[in-house]
């Protein structure tokens, strides 16, 4: 499974926002279940990316 083209220009742009506020990026992950990217970043910071290129933040993470 691959991520769609929306789900990979989204994951670009958050990665590169994380990083100029100087955070780490742990975990880039693609969940194959349903098809959506997870970023793990700084402290406590979760991002779930559906394939529609839609983010937001992880609660439960």
């Amino acid at each position: 499974m691959y991520p769609t083209a929306k789900q990979e220009a989204k994951c670009f742009i958050l990665c590169q926002r994380i990083t100029a506020m100087f955070l780490p990026i742990w975990i880039v992950r693609l969940d194959e279940r349903n098809g959506e990217i997870f970023i793990l970043a700084g402290e406590e910071m979760a991002i779930v990316i559906n394939p529609d290129g839609e983010w937001e933040f992880d609660n439960e993470a």
